[in-house]
């Protein structure tokens, strides 16, 4: 089985937040071109293949998950 990075030790981990879209984009390193690997429930990792890394990760829906998950605690 051939390894795939994960996380080792990021120098910088960056995110941003679209309030509009209700949409959270992380990266790690620098923001760069990657591939869209959709793992389920609105989020999709972003993968480098040529590096064989993880360079990424965006989660649809955040505002609603979590308001969800809060009113489901009640």
């Amino acid at each position: 089985m051939e390894t795939v990075k994960i996380l080792e030790k990021p120098t910088n981990l960056s995110w941003d937040y679209d309030e509009e879209a209700d949409v959270l984009y992380c990266a790690v390193g620098e923001p760069r071109p990657a591939e869209g690997v959709d793992i389920g429930e609105g989020v999709v990792l972003r993968f480098d293949p040529a590096r064989r890394e993880v360079v990424g990760l965006t989660v649809i829906g955040l505002r609603a998950r979590l308001i969800k998950s809060l009113e489901s605690e009640d």
